[in-house]
C-alpha cells in the first residue's frame, strides 16, 4: 500500500463507533485537502535553502547558539572525536550531550541516526521561538530533541534544523501552584516545574532526594521529561500514581506560528489535552512543564531473581501459578514493573513496590516462593531477593554509592554532576540498534478465572519464540480510581485504563551508528530476530487480538498506528493538530497528522 492509499484507509478508521467515524471521515477529507495545500520542505543545495546570510541572522538572534552538526564518527576511526565517542559509547549522559547523536543508533530497515544540518542549542524559550519561525519561513524540516530517547527515530532527521533543548533543564519546586487563568477554579497544590531539556534524574533528585516528595515520571533516569509526558508516560510506580501525562498541571509550548502559549485546563484546553499523551513533537515545542507532586511513601523496594523449570510442562505450570499469584496478591497499587518469560523456561522477576516495608513485601511473596520450593521440577537460577529502602533514597546517588554499589552506574566523565546515575539494568539500551520492538496492552479480563488458562497458553506459546516481558506498571487496571480518572482525561489510548500490563517483545544488536568503526549492523541476524519477535507477538495476540500499543514503545512499521496508539482519541487529536499546526510544520514518524506527508516528512503525500 502506498502512502496516499494508507492516508485514505487509515483515516477512515472503520473500527470507531458511528458517531466517531463521522468525525474521522471529515478529518480524512480535510486531511487530503491539507496534503494538497502543503508545500514541500527544502534540503541543502535546493532552491530556497537559506543563504549564509540567513543562517547568520538566525545565529545572531539566538546569541550565537547555532551549531553546524557532524557525527563524531565522521572523521574516521583515528580522529579524536571518534575515539572520545567510542570511549563513552555506553554512557547515555554523554550521548545526550551530543546534538549529533541519539540514544538509539537505528532500527533495521527503518532508520539510522544521522544528524541534522544545523541545531539551535536553545537556552531560552526565545531561542525556541526563533528556530520555529525560521523553519516555518524557510520551509525547513524541523526536529525537536530533549532526551533523544525515541526508538522511532523522531528526534533526528538529516537535512533538517534541530531544536535542541538539552540546556533548558531547570527544576523548580512549588508549595502551592495554581495554573495560569485557573485562579479561583483550581486549589493550590504542591508541584514542580521542569524545563523540557531536563532528564528524570534531575526531577527525582530535586523532588524526592532533596524535596521529600514524589513526582510520577519515567523508569529510565536519562529519559527526557518532556518527551515522556507527551507520550503518556509510565514509570515504575504508575500503578499507584497514574501516568506522567495525567500529572501535568500546565505547560509552556511554542506552536507552529512561533508564539509562546500557556496550556492548561483553563487556557488552551485542547492543546493541553493533546500534549498529555498525544505524542512528542506533533503539536509544538514544549519548553516547560508543571507537574503535581505527591506525598512520598515511607518505602520503595524491589523483588528480583529467576526461576527455571526443568520441562515445558513444568514451565507452563509455573506460568499459570505466576499469573494466579499476580492476580491475587500483586494486582494492586503497591506493585509495578516486570515478570519476564524466557524461551529457556525461565521466569525472570524484576518487580518493584511502594508503601510496604521489607517484611511486608516478603510476606506477600512467601506463598509463591514456598510453592516453588516444594516442587523438585523448579530451581532458583538466581536467588529471589526482596529489598526495601527509605523512599527518599530511591534515586539518591550518594546513598547507592555507600550502601549498594553496582545498582546504579554514574556518568563517568570528569566533572559530571554527582546525581547523574542510571540503573544498571538500563545500560544495555544505550546506543542499541533495534531489530524489532512490539508492545500490546493486555485487558484485565485475561486475569479472570475463565480466561487465565488461555492467557497461560498464550504466554507459553509466545515464549517459544523469544523473551516476553509483562510490564505491570504500564497498565492502569488495579490502580486507584483517582489515577484512572486522571488518565481518562488524557490523549493516551483508552485501553490503558483497563490493561493490567503492557506486553513488550523486542530484540536488538549492539550500537551501530553510521560511520562507527566495525562491521556495522548484522542485517541477517536482525531479520531472523525480527521474524521471531513477530511470531512471539502473534502468539500472544491470540488472546488480545484488538490490543493497542504504547506509542513510545511500539513497532516502527505499525500499520494501523492511529488506532493502535490512540484509538477513539485520534479524531480529537487530529482536530487539535489542524488548529495549532495547519501547515504541518511539526512532523514525526507516525505522529498526529503525519499521514499528510511522505515517510521522510519532506513531501506532501
Amino acid at each position: 500500500m502506498n502512502r496516499r492509499e494508507l492516508l485514505k484507509a487509515a483515516l477512515a478508521i472503520p473500527f470507531l463507533p458511528v458517531a466517531v467515524t463521522g468525525v474521522t471521515s471529515a478529518w480524512a477529507a480535510s486531511g487530503r485537502k491539507m496534503a494538497h495545500a502543503l508545500r514541500s520542505r527544502v534540503r541543502p543545495g535546493e532552491p530556497g535553502w537559506p543563504s549564509p546570510a540567513d543562517w547568520n541572522a538566525l545565529k545572531e538572534s539566538v546569541g550565537g547558539r547555532l551549531l553546524a552538526l557532524q557525527s563524531p564518527f565522521a572523521g574516521g576511526a583515528s580522529s579524536p572525536t571518534c575515539q572520545e565517542a567510542l570511549k563513552h559509547l555506553h554512557n547515555p549522559f554523554y550521548i545526550g550531550d551530543q546534538p549529533a547523536l541519539t540514544q538509539t543508533s537505528g532500527w533495521a530497515d527503518a532508520w539510522v541516526s544521522r544528524p541534522s544540518t544545523y541545531a539551535v542549542a536553545a537556552q531560552s524559550t526565545a531561542d525556541v521561538c526563533a528556530a520555529v519561525r525560521f523553519a516555518r519561513e524557510h520551509h525547513l524540516r524541523l526536529v525537536v530533541k530533549g532526551g533523544g530517547h525515541s526508538y522511532q527515530g523522531t528526534s533526528n532527521a538529516p537535512d533538517s534544523l534541530l531544536v535542541w533543548t538539552r540546556h533548558m533543564n531547570a527544576v523548580t519546586m512549588h508549595d502551592a501552584f495554581v495554573a495560569h487563568g485557573c485562579e479561583g477554579v483550581q486549589a493550590p497544590q504542591p508541584a514542580v516545574s521542569v524545563q523540557s531539556g531536563a532528564m528524570w534524574i534531575d526531577a527525582y533528585d530535586a523532588v524526592t532526594t532533596h524535596g521529600g516528595r514524589y513526582v510520577q515520571g519515567g523508569g529510565c533516569t536519562t529519559v527526557g521529561v518532556a518527551g515522556l509526558i507527551q507520550s503518556g508516560g509510565f514509570g515504575s510506580f504508575s500503578k499507584a500514581f497514574g501516568t506522567a501525562a495525567a500529572g501535568l498541571i500546565e505547560a509552556e509550548i511554542v506552536t507552529a506560528d512561533g508564539v509562546v502559549r500557556i496550556a492548561n485546563a483553563c487556557v488552551n484546553p485542547e492543546l493541553f489535552w493533546g500534549i498529555k499523551g498525544g505524542g512528542g513533537g506533533s503539536l509544538g515545542v514544549v519548553t516547560r512543564l508543571t507537574l503535581r507532586t505527591h506525598d512520598l511513601p515511607d518505602y520503595f523496594g524491589a523483588v528480583f531473581g529467576s526461576i527455571k523449570a526443568e520441562s515445558d510442562d513444568a514451565y507452563r505450570a509455573l506460568i499459570a501459578q505466576a499469573m494466579r499469584f499476580y492476580q491475587r496478591e500483586l494486582f494492586n497499587p503497591h506493585w509495578g514493573e516486570q515478570m519476564g518469560f524466557r524461551p529457556d523456561n525461565v521466569l525472570r522477576l524484576s518487580m518493584v513496590f511502594q508503601g510496604l516495608d521489607q517484611q511486608q513485601a516478603q510476606a506477600v511473596w512467601q506463598p509463591f516462593l514456598d510453592w516453588v520450593r516444594a516442587r523438585k521440577e523448579y530451581a532458583f537460577a538466581d536467588p529471589v531477593r526482596v529489598l526495601a529502602l527509605p523512599a527518599r533514597h530511591f534515586w539518591d546517588a550518594e546513598f547507592f554509592r555507600q550502601h549498594a554499589p553496582g545498582f546504579m552506574i554514574p556518568d563517568d566523565r570528569d566533572g559530571a554532576p554527582k546525581n547523574h546515575v542510571l540503573w544498571a539494568g538500563d545500560e544495555g539500551q544505550v546506543g542499541w540498534y533495534i531489530y524489532n520492538y512490539k508492545s500490546a496492552w493486555l485487558p484485565s479480563s485475561l486475569l479472570g478465572e475463565q480466561r487465565q488458562a488461555h492467557l497461560t497458553d498464550a504466554i507459553f506459546a509466545s515464549s517459544r519464540h523469544g523473551y516476553v516481558g509483562f510490564h505491570f506498571n504500564k497498565g492502569l487496571a488495579g490502580a486507584p480510581p483517582e489515577a484512572i480518572a486522571a488518565a481518562r482525561d488524557t490523549a493516551t489510548h483508552p485501553q490503558v485504563l483497563d490493561a493490567f500490563a503492557l506486553a513488550i517483545i523486542a530484540d536488538n544488536g549492539p550500537p551501530a551508528f553510521p560511520g562507527m568503526p566495525g562491521p556495522g549492523p548484522d542485517l541477517a541476524e536482525a531479520h531472523k530476530a525480527s521474524a521471531a519477535v513477530d511470531k512471539a507477538m502473534d502468539a500472544l495476540l491470540h488472546v488480545a487480538p484488538d490490543a493497542g500499543a504504547y506509542v513510545s514503545e511500539s513497532d516502527y512499521f505499525q500499520r494501523d498506528w492511529q488506532r493502535a496508539f490512540w484509538g477513539t482519541n485520534y479524531p480529537r487529536l487530529a482536530a487539535a493538530k489542524r488548529r495549532y499546526d495547519p501547515e504541518g510544520l511539526f512532523f514525526v514518524h507516525h505522529g498526529v497528522g503525519s499521514e499528510a506527508w511522505s515517510a521522510d516528512g519532506f513531501t506532501p503525500a
